[in-house]
């Protein structure tokens, strides 16, 4: 890409608390990154399950958001189409929509835990070919067309169906975002052959770039979001720290998933799982390397796998902002009604 890709915040509501709270801190997440000129926060959607996500209802939780936030763009990264109705989606999405003065994404993704699907009576099996009926009927509401006897989507939804998102891992699932014309999300990791169990994630995510890029009707722009795991600190032992739990708690679970995590040293972790920690400087030294993100036009930054307490959470956002993404040469978002980037205290001015 020619130009700075912008930034964004991720987060999977993984926070160490009950779900009332995880939400609230996730809001002071958000606003801790709106404060600092992060132009969008995507959310994920989990069903059933408090270890991987806690947030079942994405589109509730923005609305929600978009109460106490001005300007950053909220989105949702992903809901899992073939478990929903994809006329309530679309309904869902333009009211939230409205109400956020025009700030929603829609992201969408055909995955999820497998086990999901059986209280929603779909089987995960027939997830391709289920995602692909649902989407249609989810971008004819967007349109305004027929979406059965004559109705139509009221709200109307304005402009949405031009700021859909779909995630992928793979090259088919680029092709398909590209052909519609949508933005690809790009995974923060993502599974690997037993023959590429070292290969870069770059090597994994260009070729799905690529088909996107040569699926994309002519005149579109590119959207491309690229999610990684960053996590910044004042000193890399502290981030190592929290890395020891939690991505030897990641790695566990992906192998309960019948993935291949190599190696067990802190180190070996994570390079494995894709992870970018350490100070400023280390971190951005760590993402400039990833050649991937050049070619994306927003780079998303999520704690998870590493999942450090919310306080350094808030720490790591400010850092990763004020001195990570002018390090890189990102794009930020002017923090909005002249608010003061240090007017939220830091862990270290705390101390």
């Amino acid at each position: 890409m020619t130009t700075a890709p912008t930034v964004a915040f991720f987060t999977r509501l993984l926070d160490d608390a009950a779900p009332a709270e995880r939400y609230a801190l996730a809001t002071a997440q958000i606003q801790q990154a709106e404060r600092h000129g992060i132009g969008r926060a995507w959310v994920a959607q989990h069903h059933f399950h408090a270890a991987e996500g806690g947030l079942p209802s994405p589109l509730v939780f923005l609305a929600n958001v978009a109460a106490v936030t001005s300007s950053i763009r909220l989105g949702t990264g992903v809901i899992t189409l073939p478990l929903e109705d994809p006329v309530r989606v679309a309904e869902d999405a333009v009211v939230a929509d409205l109400l956020s003065g025009g700030r929603v994404d829609l992201g969408l993704g055909s995955g999820g835990t497998p086990s999901s699907f059986v209280p929603f009576g779909e089987d995960a099996r027939d997830k391709a070919p289920t995602y692909d009926r649902k989407l249609r009927t989810l971008l004819d509401g967007l349109a305004g067309r027929d979406v059965g006897a004559g109705n139509t989507l009221y709200p109307d939804a304005g402009n949405l169906a031009g700021r859909v998102w779909q995630a992928t891992f793979s090259a088919p699932g680029g092709h398909r975002a590209g052909i519609h014309g949508h933005g690809l999300l790009l995974s923060r990791t993502q599974p690997r052959s037993a023959d590429r169990l070292h290969a870069p994630l770059s090597a994994l995510q260009d070729p799905i770039i690529d088909a996107y890029l040569e699926a994309l009707p002519d005149g579109v722009a590119p959207r491309i979001t690229a999610s990684r795991t960053v996590f910044v600190a004042d000193d890399r032992g502290e981030a190592l720290r929290f890395a020891e739990v939690g991505l030897r708690r990641a790695a566990e679970g992906f192998r309960r998933q019948g993935q291949t995590i190599p190696g067990d040293s802190i180190d070996e972790l994570i390079a494995a799982l894709d992870t970018h920690l350490g100070t400023p400087e280390q971190v951005a030294q760590s993402l400039a390397a990833d050649t991937t993100l050049a070619r994306a036009t927003e780079v998303a930054f999520q704690v998870h796998s590493v999942d450090a307490p919310h306080e350094h959470v808030l720490r790591s956002i400010a850092l990763f902002a004020d001195e990570v993404v002018p390090a890189l040469g990102y794009a930020l978002t002017p923090t909005p009604h002249g608010i003061r980037t240090d007017q939220n205290l830091t862990l270290k001015e705390n101390a």
